[in-house]
């Protein structure tokens, strides 16, 4: 099942990346969600219209959980479901940036079996199946081997180097590197171009579930940011942060957080 399901997620975000480029980024309506929720655009809402069309009628016994798709708790009485987030790096997208994505997946029992990450003005598609391993455009991609910090690249935020993050306010030392799109992040550490991935805020599920699985059929580890497993489909879609890399910066990461901290408001 999760092979079959990996076409079907290729195949649709393929799709999406051809109605997605039709927009001009800068010149496509958009406005801001209620409640300082982030901004959306026509863009937005016309890739999840097709998705959410598309993906159901093609496995009618899924759940769906979508970033542009006022949600339900009809989803958290299926085994499985989509996990969406049309675009991820919606700002971005705006601004005409080439740094947005698609991220498309399905959980099993909250566990992401098929994910796929496409970056349509890049020609980045990246695909993972459970049990098959993790590719970029087909071919197979690995973690970083990198194994001390001091040498690591990590993607992140920079209020994510702020000391109360941090065992007795010490912040480790390596070289801090930023794209938009979390989706994007993910996926950049599953292709080993950086060693690691670190956000510390309450993240949603549509931003990380495929970029977990990625991760993981690349022969990393990706967990919250106290080091346990991600879990979806929860009945509060966000997870405790995320923690992404290779199994020894991981674990180098995991060390120095402060566990008592209590993350960065989103």
């Amino acid at each position: 099942m999760p092979a079959a399901d990996l076409q079907l997620l290729i195949d649709a975000a393929l799709e999406a990346g051809k109605i997605a480029t039709r927009y001009s980024g800068d010149t496509a309506q958009r406005w801001d969600k209620p409640g300082g929720a982030g901004p959306v655009t026509e863009a937005d809402l016309a890739v999840n219209a097709m998705l959410e069309q598309r993906l159901p009628f093609a496995r009618p016994g899924y759940g769906w959980l979508s970033e542009e798709t006022e949600d339900n708790s009809a989803r958290l009485s299926k085994d499985r479901l989509f996990i969406i987030d049309p675009i991820d790096g919606t700002r971005s997208f705006a601004e005409g940036s080439r740094t947005w994505a698609h991220s498309l997946a399905v959980a099993e029992r909250g566990e992401v079996t098929a994910a796929v990450i496409f970056l349509p003005r890049r020609d980045l598609l990246y695909a993972a199946a459970k049990g098959q391993g993790a590719t970029l455009n087909g071919a197979p991609i690995r973690v970083s081997g990198v194994s001390t910090l001091e040498t690591a690249e990590i993607l992140a935020a920079k209020p994510n180097l702020d000391p109360r993050h941090w065992r007795q306010g010490e912040v480790p030392e390596f070289k801090r590197v930023y794209r938009p799109s979390l989706a994007y992040r993910l996926a950049l550490v599953g292709q080993g171009r950086f060693d690691g991935m670190l956000t510390l805020r309450p993240s949603w599920e549509w931003d990380i579930a495929a970029g977990d699985l990625i991760i993981r059929e690349a022969g990393g580890t990706c967990s919250d940011r106290l080091g346990l497993p991600l879990r979806f489909n929860n009945a509060n879609p966000r997870l405790n942060g995320v923690i992404a890399a290779g199994a020894a910066v991981h674990q180098i990461l995991r060390a120095r957080l402060d566990p008592g901290s209590t993350g960065i408001r989103p």
